[in-house]
């Protein structure tokens, strides 16, 4: 099943376009990627996981992330209850 993958990858120059280039180039499922320098962003697109696309241009170094509108496609974390995070107040002893 081809899925789409959008990362927001910190690239400063070409080089940290052509290290992100070549692991993509060589990641198995890939169908077709594009990057744009300037919006930071990078989509990938093929029969591949996100986690696997994330973890592959992580490896190159650069600070990757995902892109803020693909996020509600990720699997969420179920968050925990607003109850649970906050510590129930002690009982005050009776005098």
């Amino acid at each position: 099943m081809s899925q789409t993958t959008v990362l927001k990858v910190a690239m400063s120059c070409q080089g940290c376009v052509g290290a992100v280039k070549r692991v993509l180039g060589k990641l198995e499922g890939v169908d077709t990627f594009d990057i744009d320098i300037d919006a930071q962003k990078v989509t990938v697109k093929g029969n591949v996981e996100r986690d696997v696309v994330f973890q592959t241009v992580s490896k190159t170094g650069k600070k990757t992330a995902y892109w803020e509108d693909d996020a509600s496609a990720a699997p969420a974390a179920t968050p925990a209850p607003a109850e649970a995070e906050a510590k129930p107040a002690e009982p005050l002893a009776a005098a």
